[in-house]
């Protein structure tokens, strides 16, 4: 492999920095060709590069199913942290959560008792170990009054996390033709849970848990096998068919993924099994750019000097499939010319990382030095370019 750096070759107001940075050799070209899968609905994602390594129908709508639970535990994360609520509340449980979710319902269940008192921490485990849709109704009633008015807190979230293609109707996943989600928007919704609440999302990897005397072991199946894995939800429902948003680690390497419509639960197991395998063993990792390294320049209009430097904020590595051929690209892109005054550290660009039509990678660009305002003739000087020839 050789690494090149980098070369201007386009100027404009939607600049373009181009790399040629990785010559691979094989036979393959588009990411994730090595894995094949009869699964409709699949992405793997590496949390550490913020690469997807491998996709299949990621953004067509699918029935969430039980993988709907993952927004309402967000939200209640969310409440947790910011001491709207705490793990020793309460919430009641109400005849309509006890008849929709529990015993009386017919589906995944806490066992919850109509009339009881729950707590925070019970009813967490409930969602997430048991499955229970009487513990999510009961937490989204105890939370927004009712269960339509969490899923429009829930749809919000959706919005604030990045989510694109989801519409929440209800806290549990029960049947719903007007609730959707797509594996790409389930893979960040994980992601942002394992990130930014790690000591709940230990909760995942609980092996059972016993509530109202009636004991149920964690429904997702890779905890039991020796692959690193500690989460995340399965799901279930005739529309949707065997659907699991899986995690694990190996190293410091993590993975998500998800995938949805699985004939049977064997079949389910089977397909996350080898997607994980495969992501852990068939790519190679290489290091683009260390932390701070300035990578592009941009235009700035009105300023002390003509142009600011642009360094990545954070270590950009990428995973290289090794069935890989083709050329590696990095591509630097802002609307400009930027107006002065620019502080350091602001974010002016996003830089892409892409092998062929794949982008493996994302991330952000910042100044690395701040730009002064320019003095009136600078202005004018800018201004007069811009008239007479444009700014590309």
């Amino acid at each position: 492999m050789h690494l090149a750096r980098p070369v201007w070759i386009e100027r404009a107001c939607l600049r373009l920095l181009v790399l040629a940075l990785v010559s691979l050799l094989g036979t393959g070209h588009a990411t994730g060709q090595g894995f094949e899968t009869e699964l409709e609905h699949v992405i793997l994602y590496d949390v550490e590069t913020r690469s997807v390594l491998y996709q299949r129908n990621a953004d067509a709508p699918m029935p969430p199913a039980s993988m709907a639970k993952l927004m309402t535990m967000a939200l209640l994360f969310e409440a947790l942290r910011d001491g709207t609520l705490s793990m020793d509340d309460t919430f009641v449980v109400s005849e309509h959560a006890w008849r929709t979710g529990g015993a009386p319902s017919g589906t995944s269940t806490m066992f919850a008792e109509l009339g009881s008192e729950i707590a925070i921490r019970d009813l967490m485990r409930g969602v997430i170990v048991q499955s229970g849709n009487d513990a999510a109704i009961t937490i989204a009633e105890g939370m927004a009054g009712s269960e339509s008015a969490f899923a429009e807190a829930m749809n919000e979230a959706a919005v604030r996390i990045g989510l694109t293609g989801s519409v929440f109707t209800n806290p549990t996943g029960l049947p719903d033709p007007d609730q959707f989600v797509t594996a790409r928007d389930l893979a960040k919704l994980a992601t942002y849970i394992i990130t930014e609440f790690p000591e709940y999302y230990a909760i995942y990897g609980e092996r059972s848990f016993t509530w109202n005397g009636i004991t149920q072991s964690n429904r997702n199946p890779l905890l039991g096998l020796d692959i690193g894995a500690d989460g995340v939800k399965t799901g279930f429902t005739d529309a949707s068919g065997y659907g699991l948003v899986g995690s694990a680690m190996r190293g410091d390497r993590r993975l998500v993924a998800v995938i949805n419509g699985a004939e049977t639960a064997e079949q389910r197991q089977r397909e996350m099994v080898a997607l994980l395998d495969w992501g852990f063993t068939g790519f190679t990792r290489l290091t683009l750019f260390d932390e701070g390294e300035i990578v592009a320049e941009a235009d700035v209009f009105g300023g002390n000097g003509t142009t600011v430097p642009l360094a990545v904020a954070n270590t950009v590595a990428i995973l290289i499939p090794d069935d890989a051929t083709g050329d590696v690209e990095a591509r630097a892109v802002y609307r400009g010319p930027i107006p002065a005054p620019i502080e350091v550290g602001t974010p002016l660009a996003e830089l892409s990382i892409l092998l062929g039509d794949e982008t493996l990678a994302t991330a952000p660009l910042v100044a690395a030095d701040s730009v002064g305002r320019g003095t009136l003739p600078e202005r004018a000087r800018d201004a007069l370019n811009d008239l007479l020839f444009g700014w590309r």
